[in-house]
Parts: structure tokens; sequence; C-alpha cells
């Protein structure tokens, strides 16, 4: 394969995206999806020549013209990860140049990015029945993920309560004692310290790396720290990133969530995922949607208590 940073391209090469190969980039798309994710790509775009280290995004150039592109991003965190892995975001190559090995370049110089940065896996989703894209990543060695997606709408399900509202007499569903705040960036250390508390490591980059995505307004992002007595609680972090995997632009992701041990049982990751639902409806987006391991009994029977259930999304894994 040809240098990906060499000073000239060659004739078929694979290069990093510019700011100037942003409208090529929304042509070939909107191609595929049948519609514009302009923010989406300018968003990611953007944030691969501001943080290189925590995005990917490259080009395939035939003669002088993109023809092609693939869009990733690094997770040292999520859900207590400990091991860096790359998420490929969205992949396409134009119409008029497939059949010439445009999208197997692509890939196997994001796998080259990937484990530079250390990644020791690729993992993506895709929409059952996307024959398409299952053929082409199982072909590049994607195997079935060992993660589940899980979503629910943002609105009131039929008969749902929110904390603070009595379903019954005798039952107090009180948030009076828990305030629900933004999070700032002097909440940092009080949340990493929550966090090592539960998962016995020192995951400082990973949330800074979230701080630094919110001061970068990379699509929109969600941040809430729960205190109680003045006592910072637990968090809950979430973002609006505008066509990832091909979803509709109105849906979220929340990725991080954890509750001080000391306040356990006080229906604290309650009053936060009911006050995400909450604004999340205010922003008008219909659904939000996160990943799980299929083991993690305790956060699976969390979210299926508020009524989270599974997608029609498969997780696929590439090991590195």
């Amino acid at each position: 394969m040809s240098n990906a940073h060499s000073a000239e391209a060659p004739a078929n090469s694979v290069r990093r995206l510019s700011k100037p190969d942003l409208d090529r980039v929304v042509e070939i798309d909107q191609t595929i999806a049948g519609r514009s994710r302009r923010g989406f790509f300018e968003n990611r775009v953007a944030a691969s020549l501001a943080d290189p280290a925590g995005f990917i995004s490259l080009g395939y150039v035939e003669g002088d013209r993109l023809q092609g592109y693939v869009l990733a991003h690094m997770l040292d965190g999520e859900f207590g990860g400990r091991h860096p892995i790359a998420v490929l975001d969205a992949v396409g190559v134009d119409k008029a140049a497939r059949g010439h090995g445009g999208a197997h370049a692509l890939l196997a110089e994001l796998q080259r990015a990937a484990r530079g940065r250390g990644a020791h896996a690729i993992r993506t989703q895709i929409g059952w029945p996307d024959e398409g894209m299952a053929h082409f990543l199982a072909l590049a060695g994607f195997r079935l993920g060992t993660r589940l997606v899980l979503d629910r709408a943002t609105a009131r399900l039929p008969g749902e309560l929110r904390p603070g509202e009595a379903e019954s007499e005798g039952q107090d569903l009180s948030e009076d004692r828990i305030a629900v705040r933004a999070m700032t960036l002097a909440d940092l250390p009080a949340i990493i310290g929550i966090d090592k508390q539960i998962t016995g490591a020192d995951r400082s980059a990973y949330f800074k790396r979230k701080a630094e995505d919110v001061l970068r307004s990379n699509g929109v992002r969600m941040s809430m720290l729960a205190e109680i007595d003045g006592t910072p609680a637990g968090y809950v972090m979430a973002r609006v990133d505008y066509g990832e995997f091909g979803h509709p632009d109105s849906e979220a992701v929340f990725d991080t969530i954890g509750v001080d041990t000391e306040f356990a049982g006080q229906h604290v990751g309650s009053v936060l995922i009911a006050q995400l639902l909450d604004q999340l409806a205010n922003l008008r987006v219909d659904r939000v949607r996160t990943i799980v391991e299929w083991n993690d009994a305790e956060l699976i029977a969390f979210l299926d208590n508020l009524g989270f259930r599974p997608t029609q999304n498969m997780t696929l894994a590439l090991a590195l």
C-alpha cells in the first residue's frame, strides 16, 4: 500500500482527510445514504484535525479525485473498558470506483492507524439486515461482537413514572435530596474519584478527553452531575453525534454512568437517566441508545428497569 502520509499522493492512495475534502465526502455519502449528513462529517473531520490521536479520518484517492472515505474514533474507557479500541463510524466508496479495491485499502490503512494508537481491536455495528455491509465486513475479518445494543424512546413509556412521582401510597420515589446539574471542568477530580472507586483503575485521560469533547463542541454532548447534600454522588455522559453508524439524526448515545458506592440504592442512577431523557426530549431527540457487554448482568438489569430494550443492531469486532 502507498504511504498515506507521503508528500505527493500516487495515482491510487489513502491519505488523511482535510477540510477541502468535506464537500466530496458528503456527496459520496449522500448517494449511498439518500440524505445529507453534513453535520456529522463536518464534526468528525474537524475533530480528527484537532485531535488526531482520538479520531481517524482517511480518504481513498484515484488519480486526483477523492473516491472514498473511512471515519473512526478511539475509545479507552466507555463503561469500564480497560483497553483502547477503534470504533468504525462510517465507510463509503463512490459507486463509480467500486471494485477497484478502495474500501479494502481504506480498512487496511485504518487498521494500521488504529494499531499505531494502541488499539487492540476495531468495533462497529450494523443494522439488521444490511446484507451488503455484513458481507463486506465479514470478508475483511470482522466477527460477531459480544456487546448488546440497547435503546429506548426519550418520551415517557406507557405508565412510566419519573423519580419524584409517587406511584401509590407507601412508595416514595422522591428526588428532593438529589440535585442534578451540568458538569463543569471543576467536577473532573470528583468524577475520576468515583470512577476509580468503581473500577479500581485511574482513567483520568479518558475523562479529560470527554471534557475536551465538550469544549470542542463535537456534536452535542451532555454531561450531568448528581449531588446529595452538596456531595458529588454520580454522573452520566451522553452525546448526540449526528449520523454515526448511519443512525438518524434524532438519536443520542449515552456511554458513561457512575454512582458513588456511598450513595448506592438511593436512586441516583435512575434520577440521572430521567434527567437525561427529559433534556434529550426537549432537544427533540427521539431515542437514546447504549452498548453493554452481554455478561454485565447488573448494568443490563438497571437499564431493563429503565425501559431499555435490544435493538436490531449487531456489534462486530476485528482483532488487531
